[in-house]
Formats: C-alpha cells, sequence, structure tokens
C-alpha cells in the first residue's frame, strides 16, 4: 500500500476530497515524524508502539578486509505491534 492508496481510501470512506484527504494525511505523517525527531515515543492503542532506541558505539570489522573499525553512535526506530494487530494478522 502507498501514501495514494491511503489517501484515496481516507477520501472514500470520510467523503473528502482527494485534497482534503491529503492534507489529512500529510499532517499526520508530519506528526509522527516530528514525534519521533524529537526522541519521544509514539503509543497508538491498538495498533503498536514506536520507540526510538539509542546505540552505543561499539566495534566491528570490515568483513571484506577484516579491518577493525569504530561504529558511531546512533538512534535507532523499533516498533512493537500491539496484542491486537498481532491477532489481527494473525487471523485470530
Amino acid at each position: 500500500m502507498t501514501k495514494a492508496d491511503i489517501i484515496e481510501r481516507v477520501s472514500s470512506c470520510c467523503s473528502l476530497s482527494k485534497k482534503e484527504s491529503s492534507d489529512l494525511v500529510e499532517g499526520c505523517f508530519s506528526l509522527v515524524k516530528n514525534c519521533l525527531e524529537s526522541g519521544e515515543d509514539l503509543k497508538i492503542s491498538g495498533f503498536g508502539k514506536f520507540e526510538v532506541k539509542h546505540k552505543n558505539p561499539r566495534r566491528g570489522r570490515n568483513p571484506q578486509t577484516g579491518q577493525a573499525l569504530e561504529i558511531s553512535a546512533r538512534r535507532i526506530l523499533s516498533f512493537k505491534p500491539s496484542q491486537l494487530l498481532r491477532a489481527a494478522v494473525n487471523g485470530l
């Protein structure tokens, strides 16, 4: 499913124009993006939790050359689905 598909479905189920649906979807995505960029966790009841985790720097190696190198610290995004979403995906 693409963003265009989401806009189309919002437009059809909510009786909104394509422009209004596009603005709504873009606004939601922007809100989620800004929340996660600032390092906050985002929990959507019945859907799941997006969490920003911090990874410390660590030593690694280049698998081609075997040369040791330092992997820098970074933030990663993880998603944990809710029990309701897991049940729906598994057909329960």
